[in-house]
This record gives C-alpha cells, sequence and structure tokens, in this order.
C-alpha cells in the first residue's frame, strides 16, 4: 500500500477502506510516513468528508496507538462525561460527586487548559495538596472506596492524536467534523469507561458557535461510540454566555461547592443536574429520565454529592478546610461598572473568558503557570437589569496592570441596549442512538 493512493483515493471523494485508514494512523504514529503526505490527507478528509464507518475506524486506530485504561476492578458501571469546552465550565466537579453519591463510579480523566481557561485539572490543583497525577492502581481504588476520582491523563493514551492535532493545528484542518469526533472520542475510549455522556457546548463561546454544527458533532460522537460499543448520549448546552458566575480556577471550585449546597447559580445548577441526569440514565440507575433527575436532586439536597466531593479530595491529597471555608484571595479585586443603563443584550462569552486569560486565569502554551486566584466573577448576566455606575463583574489578579486589557475586553463583551433580550435556553437538544430530540 502507498501513501500517495490513499491521498488520491479520498481527494476525489471515496470512502476510505478500513485497512488505508489503520495503514495512515500507523504509519503515521510510527514516523514511516512523513507530515507532508499526512498533511495532504487531512485536507483532503477536511474538504471531502468521511462517513460514519470510516470515522469509527479512525477512532478506533487513534485509541489502539497506545494505551488502553483498564477498570475492570472497579464493579458497576463506570460512566464518563465529556464537555468540548467553555468559559466557567465547571461541570465535573459538580456531577462527578452526585452522579457518584447515587451508586454509580465515575472515574475520569481529564486535561488542563489552553487559551483563555485552566481546566478540570487545573481548578482541582487550585486545592492545596491536590494530586491529579496518580498511579493506575491508585485512581482504581480511590474510585472503589470513594465512588469518584479525577486524575490528569496518564500513559500514553491515543499518541496518534497527540501527533494528529499538532499538524491540524498548522495546516488549516482542526475544523473537521469526523477529525473532531476521532480526536476527542479517541481519548474517551481509551480512557475505559463503560458509558459516556458528551456535553457539546454551543454559542460564543463554543468551538462549534451554531446549534447546527453542534448537533453535527454531537451526532459524530454519539454513533463512534455506539460502533465501539458503549452507551453514549449528548446534550447540546449553551455557552453563548458564560456558564455559573465565576471564571477562574480557585473562583470556579468555590462556585462548585455552593451549587453542591444548593446555591449555584441558576444556570449552572439547573445544566449540572440535568447532565448528572443523563449520566445515571446511561448508567442504569433508572431507565427513566425524570427519576434519574429525582435522584439527582436528593444527591444535592441531602449533603450526599458534597461528601462524595470532599472525599475524592481527601483520598488525593487535598485539603478540604480550604474546600469548605474558601481560598486564599488574589491581592488585587477590583470592580467593572457599567458605563450605561438597560438590559445586558448579550454577553460574549469567549471575549469574557479573554479578559480572565488577561487576568492570570489561563496559558497560552503547555509550560505556562497559571494563577489560581485569578478571574472573574460576574455579579450580572444576560438578561439583567443594570444602572450606569453598577458592578458588572470583580476582577480578581495578581498584578494591577493586567486590569486594563480585562476591562477592554468586558468592555467588548457586553452590550447594554434599552429592552431585555429573549429568553435564552440552557439545553438545547438531546443526541442518542434514536436521533435529536429537541428539549
Amino acid at each position: 500500500m502507498r501513501m500517495y493512493d490513499v491521498i488520491t483515493h479520498k481527494k476525489h471523494g471515496g470512502a476510505l477502506a478500513d485497512d488505508e485508514i489503520r495503514y495512515f494512523v500507523n504509519g503515521f504514529t510510527r514516523g514511516e510516513i512523513p507530515d507532508y503526505q499526512a498533511s495532504a490527507l487531512l485536507m483532503a478528509i477536511n474538504l471531502q468528508g468521511m462517513d460514519g464507518r470510516e470515522t469509527a475506524t479512525l477512532t478506533d486506530a487513534m485509541l489502539k496507538s497506545g494505551d488502553i485504561a483498564d477498570l475492570s476492578s472497579i464493579p458497576g458501571t463506570k460512566v464518563d462525561k465529556h464537555s468540548t469546552g467553555g468559559v466557567g465550565d465547571k461541570t465535573s466537579l459538580i456531577i462527578g460527586p452526585i452522579v457518584a453519591a447515587c451508586g454509580a463510579p465515575v472515574a475520569k480523566m481529564s486535561g488542563r487548559g489552553l487559551g483563555h481557561s485552566g481546566g478540570t485539572i487545573d481548578k482541582l490543583e487550585a486545592i492545596p495538596g491536590m494530586q491529579t497525577a496518580i498511579a493506575p492502581e491508585r485512581f482504581c481504588e480511590i474510585v472503589r472506596s470513594t465512588g469518584l476520582a479525577i486524575i490528569g491523563q496518564s500513559g500514553d493514551i491515543a499518541p496518534a492524536d497527540k501527533k494528529l492535532y499538532a499538524l491540524r493545528d498548522v495546516t488549516a484542518t482542526v475544523d473537521s467534523i469526523p477529525l473532531i469526533a476521532s480526536s476527542i472520542m479517541s481519548k474517551k475510549l481509551a480512557a475505559g469507561s463503560d458509558a459516556i455522556l458528551l456535553d457539546v457546548k454551543t454559542g460564543s463561546g463554543a468551538f462549534m458557535k451554531t446549534l447546527e454544527s453542534s448537533i453535527e458533532l454531537a451526532k459524530a460522537m454519539v454513533s463512534i461510540g455506539i460502533h465501539s460499543g458503549r452507551r453514549v448520549m449528548a446534550l447540546i448546552t449553551d455557552m453563548d454566555t458564560p456558564l455559573g458566575n465565576a471564571i477562574g480556577n480557585a473562583l470556579e471550585v468555590e462556585e462548585a461547592v455552593k451549587t453542591l449546597r444548593g446555591h449555584g447559580p441558576e444556570d449552572l445548577n439547573k445544566v449540572c443536574k440535568e447532565l448528572a441526569a443523563y449520566m445515571l440514565l446511561l448508567a442504569g440507575a433508572s431507565d427513566d429520565i425524570e427519576r434519574c433527575k429525582a435522584l439527582s436532586e436528593d444527591a444535592v439536597s441531602s449533603g450526599r454529592a458534597l461528601d462524595k466531593l470532599c472525599a475524592m479530595v481527601a483520598a488525593q491529597g487535598g485539603d478540604v478546610q480550604t474546600l469548605l471555608e474558601g481560598f486564599a484571595k488574589a491581592p488585587v479585586i477590583s470592580r467593572f461598572k457599567a458605563a450605561g443603563s438597560g438590559y445586558i443584550t448579550h454577553m460574549d462569552a469567549e471575549a469574557c473568558g479573554m479578559a480572565s486569560f488577561a487576568l492570570g486565569a489561563g496559558r497560552a502554551r503547555k509550560e505556562d503557570s497559571i494563577d489560581y486566584s485569578a478571574g472573574i466573577v460576574l455579579n450580572k448576566k444576560t438578561g439583567d437589569k443594570v444602572t450606569f455606575g453598577e458592578t458588572l463583574a470583580t476582577l480578581h489578579t495578581s498584578f494591577s496592570d493586567k486590569l486594563r486589557e480585562a476591562e477592554d475586553l468586558l468592555s467588548s463583551a457586553i452590550t447594554i441596549g434599552d429592552a431585555p433580550p429573549p429568553a435564552v435556553k440552557t439545553i438545547y437538544a438531546a443526541v442518542s442512538e434514536n436521533g435529536v430530540k429537541i428539549l
């Protein structure tokens, strides 16, 4: 087989055979296929697309290029969640404990953030002493004893994806649904869980900006999961406005605890309980989604979900007292005030995330450090009425010279108009092997 022929086949719109796809992935991972030929095939895929069978085969080849987690020592149906990312997205810190409190084990591998916000691992590492680099045996032991563990990706998970993504990033081939779906699902499937719920964000702060493209991505990922013999569903959730009020690592952990105490922001609370209910559905806690929602509600109201978070943090070496009583605040705290009166008609989530990044809450390169105390707390959000001089957001940073850029970004992010905007849904649709259900 020649790579030239594989490229030609896809260039002319053909569906690649399974052996062609595996030849490409294995050869590129081993360094036998040069970057220029891999780039040519990636561009052909970007332009011509892939069908469901091709995408599933690509995913399988990528996940088998490295380690696959063995969770067989953990009893029960292991359930995981993946978010396509967004601003203020601290859902894993909330729904993991809720689901575990209902008896479904959650063995989750998460990543660090790159760009405008920290990832789940960055948020957890804001907790003093918290260990996220844990050996597989200890990881499984923690899940068996507490029902929940969240760690960074260990071993050599999907090395083909790492190499391919680096190439996609510099060849303008990131925005291909089959390539996005296979990248995400190769890592999720390699993490070893039996069931996976996908939280696909849509809007200004999401990778997929429109509902249509978000549904298309969700359908592709669900199809891959079903082809792989896993139970997989997706929810399409809003990311046109930041989720919750806190943006920034320690600030988001505090908001997660507040939500588990039953006092979180309405949008965050709703999304998390819905996500948790669908995770419980996939885990087999009940075959009735309304019953799963009731279980989710009870886990929070009874305090059992917060207890699960504390148990996980303690088992991973974290300071539970800081978790419950609050983190040290940034030395510089400034109020961002309204320049006019009216209603907030739009709040660009991505620009809000970039403002938090400007304050020190994110990283531009993997080796950069994060200021865990930095970030933003939104005092007002889309739809709220505001008056001139009223505080719209509270900015936290370690350096006062970072405030100006963050304030400029927030100014561009927030639009104030004379009339309130139409109400925005927080959850748009559920995608399963049975199709798309608008919620």
